[in-house]
């Protein structure tokens, strides 16, 4: 059963989040979101209200990182596909690991497909993947790029271009735009509608003399929550259904530090704007959004 609340109304209900691991990811990759989203609340001031339940898959009992860090997994990768359909987010961290995966076909590439599949069987309910780092290789690998916009650590760029061209070729399919990131979102919620720059996650356009690169509009959002109720109508379902991967939010970054951003976009998306500001101002740290390709969450 779906983690969240079929109805538009009733309390909020936990998103249930599970973290693709493997031997050799990078500690920053999966440390950083689970901070994040350990501390995201549905109301900023009521502990009461967490938003997310995170948990760990791995192909064995334990899981080392490339720094040394061992997490324990809280299921295998077998016992994950047997509960895949109550997932609402999937987190793919990168890390050294990655290349040993590519090579022997390892998981979490059967998970990933797995994910992908019932996305497609079934978008009646909103999904996620977000892919940190490198982690990104492994949706290249797996064809999931296909068609979208992607971003992944700036010394792999290159790497990236090269598995999408090679998925691209082998399915007979669209090409994947490669951009220089902080992070990219494919598929979101909501066409952008007439006026784009209204929405705090669009760039303004310069002013005179000014350097605005990075200069947004103060936060005008609906509470993700309530839009993600909102997501769950039939024209809603209908325009996921149209969209690449059955309309599944495809979220994938630049280095490490990223995770953190796209982290706090997941946050400001699935819960609310205010929730993901109270997180960055509780653990001081400046949030520095990335891009939305052709619609909006928020």
């Amino acid at each position: 059963m779906s983690a969240i609340a079929d109805t538009n109304e009733g309390p909020n209900e936990v998103l249930k989040v599970l973290f693709a691991l493997y031997p050799g990811y990078n500690t920053l990759d999966v440390a950083g979101p689970l901070e994040i989203l350990s501390r995201s609340l549905h109301e900023p001031k009521d502990k009461s209200t967490k938003a997310f339940e995170c948990q760990f898959v791995g192909p064995s009992a334990a899981m080392t990182s490339v720094q040394g860090l061992t997490i324990k997994a809280d299921m295998d990768y077998e016992d994950a596909i047997d509960e895949i359909e109550d997932f609402d987010v999937v987190i793919v961290p990168g890390g050294e690991g990655v290349f040993e995966v590519i090579k022997n076909k390892l998981e979490p590439l059967n998970f990933l497909s797995k994910y992908v599949e019932l996305q497609e069987k079934n978008p009646a309910k909103e999904r996620t993947i977000l892919a940190i780092d490198i982690g990104s290789l492994l949706l290249a690998q797996q064809g999931m790029l296909e068609g979208l916009a992607a971003t992944t650590h700036p010394d792999y760029y290159t790497r990236l271009e090269t598995i999408c061209q090679e998925a691209s070729t082998r399915d007979l399919s669209m090409r994947t735009d490669v951009m220089e990131e902080r992070y990219v979102v494919n598929n979101a919620r909501f066409d952008l509608g007439e006026n784009p720059d209204d929405n705090p996650y669009i760039i303004k356009k310069s002013r005179e003399g000014a350097n605005m690169s990075h200069a947004r509009r103060k936060s005008i959002a609906r509470k993700g929550s309530n839009a993600w109720r909102e997501s769950r109508r039939r024209e809603s379902i209908a325009r996921r259904a149209s969209m690449p991967l059955g309309g599944m939010r495809v979220i994938t970054t630049g280095g490490v530090t990223a995770g953190l951003d796209a982290s706090l976009y997941l946050v400001a998306s699935l819960v609310s704007h205010e929730s993901a500001l109270e997180v960055a101002r509780i653990m001081q740290y400046t949030w520095v959004k990335g891009v939305t390709v052709d619609a909006i969450d928020v």
